[in-house]
C-alpha cells in the first residue's frame, strides 16, 4: 500500500496517539506526548503547520510547527518500523520550508542512529548540548535549608503571575529561551501534567524569587522548570527549595524526580542538581537552522 501525505486533522487524535506510544516506547523518551494537547498548542495551525504520511490507517511519520515570531520548534518523529526510508528527510525538508520564524529548532537524543546526520543533512546545525538527570528518591535526600528572609510555599493560583514573571526573568539569559504569553504558560507549565501541590515558590518578602513548576509522568516526579532570579543566585535559594521539592515527592510516592537542563548552562544550574544528587542519563542535542540575522 502506499503511503499518503498531508496536514493533521481534528480527527487525527486518536491515530497520532498510537504512533506517539510507538515513538515513545522505541526511543525510551517517556514523555506521554497527547495528540490533544500538542492540537491546543498556542500557534499551530493544523492546515499549514503539520504534515504527516499514513500507511493505511496508521500514521508512521509525523511533525508539528507552532507559528512563533522569533524560534519554531519542531515536534516530530518517524515510526519504529519505517526508519531509514526518508521519511524524516521529508519531514525536515517540509519544516524549512514553511518555518516563518527567524530560527528553527529541532531537539534530537544523540543516542538514537542517524539523528544527527538527518538533521545536518536538512541544513541545520548541533548548537546546544542537553541533559536529562534523573534522581533516585527512596536514597538518602538533602537537608532542607531555608535561607534567612526566604520562605517556601506550595502553589497556588494566586502565586501563578508571579511564577510566570520569575520564570521569563531568570531564564532571559539562557540559550534559545523564549519569554511565556499568559497563553503559552497556561499550556505548556500549567496546562496538561502539572501538578500543583508539589510545585513551590520561594518568597522574599511575599515576593516570588524561586520556583520549581513540577508535572506528573508515571512513577517520575518532572521538575519542567527550575529558576531563580539573578540577584538571588548563589545564596542557596534554589538548592533549598529543590530539596524541599525532592522530599515532598517521596511523601507523594513518585519513586524518581527527573529533569532537563542545558549542559553548559552558565548559571550553574547542573552544579546544583548534582549536590542534589542528580546524574545525567541521556543527553539530548539542539540543531537549529538561523534563517535571518537576530
Amino acid at each position: 500500500m502506499s503511503v499518503r501525505w498531508g496536514p493533521l486533522t481534528g480527527d487525527d487524535v486518536g491515530a497520532l496517539d498510537a504512533f506517539w506510544h510507538a515513538v515513545e516506547a522505541a526511543d525510551r523518551t517517556d514523555e506521554r506526548l497527547s495528540a490533544a494537547d500538542q492540537f491546543a498548542t498556542p500557534g499551530l495551525d493544523l492546515a499549514t503547520g503539520t504534515l504527516a504520511a499514513w500507511d493505511g490507517d496508521a500514521i508512521v511519520a509525523a511533525a508539528l510547527m507552532p507559528s512563533r515570531p522569533e524560534v519554531q520548534r519542531l515536534w516530530g518523529a518517524v515510526h519504529p518500523g519505517h526508519r531509514r526510508q526518508g521519511y524524516g528527510t521529508r519531514l525536515l525538508t517540509w519544516a524549512t520550508g514553511a518555518a516563518v520564524a527567524r530560527m528553527l529548532e529541532v531537539n534530537l537524543y544523540v543516542d538514537i542512529p542517524g539523528t544527527a546526520e538527518l538533521a545536518e543533512g536538512a541544513g541545520l546545525t548541533r548548537s546546544r548540548l542537553f541533559a536529562d538527570m534523573g534522581r533516585d528518591l527512596a536514597a538518602e535526600l538533602p537537608p532542607v535549608t531555608v535561607p534567612a528572609g526566604v520562605e517556601f510555599v506550595t502553589w497556588t493560583p494566586a502565586l501563578d503571575e508571579g511564577a510566570m514573571e520569575v520564570r521569563n526573568a531568570a531564564f532571559r539569559d539562557h540559550w534559545g529561551s523564549v519569554p511565556h504569553t499568559r497563553e503559552s504558560w497556561r499550556h505548556f507549565q500549567v496546562g496538561a501534567g502539572f501538578v500543583p501541590s508539589l510545585s513551590f515558590l520561594a518568597l522574599a518578602g511575599g515576593r516570588p524569587v524561586s520556583l520549581v513548576i513540577t508535572h506528573d509522568r508515571g512513577a517520575t516526579a518532572w521538575i519542567h522548570i527550575v529558576g531563580t532570579l539573578r540577584e538571588w543566585r548563589g545564596k542557596g535559594v534554589a538548592g533549598g527549595l529543590l530539596a524541599h521539592a525532592l522530599a515532598a515527592f517521596r511523601a507523594a510516592g513518585y519513586g524518581t524526580a527527573g529533569l532537563a537542563v542545558d549542559a553548559t548552562n552558565p548559571t550553574g544550574a547542573v552544579r546544583v542538581y548534582e549536590r542534589a544528587g542528580f546524574v545525567v542519563t541521556r543527553e539530548h542535542a539542539a540543531y537549529t537552522r538561523e534563517f535571518r540575522p537576530a
